[in-house]
């Protein structure tokens, strides 16, 4: 007899019970309702989302220093590491500049706050402090003294993720200039300590629904759908804009590497909603690591290219920053010169790089590009108040996929990257254990998945763990 179908109710349920995927995007749905219907009641469900965030930030420090020194020492050549960092910067700068520059020139032909005549003296320009706290953005000394661990202990403390690389690259290097004989036991330690820091990001995961909802339920019922309606034509031009950019990201990955980014985002298609539902690229940081690895590329070129992207590489920012210094300039009625255009271009290419992690850094670097103008009044930059928070989305895939595509690239530019293991494994040719089988549960268990990749033999003086010899069998 043939084997019996399931019917479709089984099927649906089935679906929810093993697909993270699944689960996220009714918990997005869900909470789009519930934050339409019912708005006093659903900002009450915020802490659901801030709660999976804290979460996941406690893992990152300690992940990126387990992957970053398992990647220099198993790799063995320092000398690499360095070349990986320097291609990664010159990556990251040619990146988010065609993304200013796609933001102007897009802002100058569509024109999205030309008409509105704002008067800047009707607007609260307190509410702009309000929302930054009233901090400002490093200056570059600033940003380079920030970037160096004051102790070892606090740069794990405050989730520092420039501080943790430098001590991570400095541990690295150690271990490969002391060797096996005089250190045997910490590179097996920490490559243990990685194994469990992923499955614990696995148990978390779980809890990724929860988080979705909770963040979409207070978005919708705080701010509303009507803003949409106010500031639909800047909305679209900054949407337009991204799948603009990301275009051309898939054309330079796909001459770089030549893997395709739809096959890619496909495979991060959990993550991508999750990054959206809590409008957090932290939140997926861990699982994007894991992925990139699996796909292929090598540790040391994933532990330092991704996380140094969170702060050298906001793509998405960079767009939305450029877009949004034409706005509130051609809502308040002031013609930008070619000259001042490229000034805004300049400003913006030093304060993105210190974004990360300020609250209300946007607004922050928008007030300090109105001010080296001199054009602009400073306080209509809260003309954006009201609709920054849905440009979230548009930046939180620009800036993730930006980062994924740099990591991608700059392995391939520096030969740290399996080009058929990536190939099988974005078409989804490996059919390993899945990553319920593995200890990790925030996968959807009914997907293949591919293990992770083996890494380079470690350099002479690193050892590696010896297999355990089987028991004799009884009798």
């Amino acid at each position: 007899m043939p084997p019996s179908v399931p019917s479709l109710p089984r099927r649906v349920a089935r679906t929810l019970r093993t697909s993270l995927f699944a689960q996220v995007l009714c918990a997005l749905v869900l909470g789009i309702v519930v934050g339409k219907l019912w708005p006093d009641t659903a900002t009450a469900f915020q802490p659901l989302g801030d709660g999976f965030t804290r979460l996941i930030k406690t893992v990152i420090s300690p992940l990126v220093f387990c992957v970053v020194v398992v990647g220099i020492a198993k790799a063995g050549d320092l000398k690499a590491f360095g070349r990986i960092g320097v291609k990664a910067l010159v990556w990251f700068e040619v990146a988010s500049t065609a993304a200013l520059v796609i933001g102007l020139v897009t802002a100058n032909l569509v024109g999205p706050g030309k008409g509105m005549n704002v008067d800047p003296s009707s607007l609260d320009a307190a509410a702009v402090d309000k929302t930054t706290g009233g901090g400002q953005l490093p200056s570059t000394t600033e940003f380079v003294l920030n970037a160096l661990p004051q102790s070892f202990v606090g740069a794990f403390a405050e989730n520092e993720l420039l501080q943790v690389l430098i001590l991570a690259c400095l541990v690295g290097a150690a271990l490969l200039h002391l060797g096996h004989t005089r250190v045997p036991k910490i590179l097996p330690a920490i490559d243990q300590a990685q194994d469990v820091i992923f499955t614990v990001v696995g148990f978390i995961m779980r809890l990724a629904p929860l988080a979705v909802f909770g963040a979409m339920a207070h978005l919708v019922g705080n701010y509303g759908l009507g803003v949409m309606e106010t500031y639909a034509k800047l909305i679209v031009l900054c949407y337009a804009a991204a799948a603009l950019f990301i275009a051309l990201l898939s054309l330079a990955l796909r001459v770089v590497t030549g893997l395709s980014l739809w096959k890619f985002l496909r495979y991060i298609r959990e993550e991508m909603l999750l990054a959206l539902g809590t409008a957090s690229t932290e939140a997926v940081m861990p699982r994007v690591m894991q992925k990139l690895r699996r796909a292929g590329a090598r540790d040391d070129a994933v532990g330092l290219v991704l996380p140094t992207g969170y702060s050298f590489n906001l793509d998405g920012a960079s767009l939305y920053l450029s877009i949004g210094t034409l706005f509130i300039a051609q809502a308040v009625g002031v013609d930008l010169s070619l000259g001042q255009q490229i000034t805004v271009v300049l400003v913006l290419m030093l304060t993105s790089k210190g974004m990360a992690g300020i609250p209300g850094s946007a607004f922050l670097a928008l007030s300090a590009t109105a001010s080296s103008l001199g054009a602009i009044p400073a306080g209509a930059v809260a003309l954006l108040l009201g609709v920054d928070r849905i440009m979230d989305s548009m930046r939180v895939v620009t800036n993730l996929l930006g980062n994924c595509v740099a990591v991608f690239a700059v392995s391939r530019w520096e030969g740290a990257l399996d080009i058929e293991r990536a190939k099988k494994t974005l078409d989804g040719e490996y059919a390993h254990e899945s990553d319920d089988e593995k200890g990790d549960p925030g996968s959807g268990g009914g997907e293949n998945v591919v293990a992770p990749p083996t890494v380079a033999d470690p350099a002479p003086g690193i050892p590696t763990q010896k297999p355990k010899e089987p028991a004799p069998e009884a009798g």
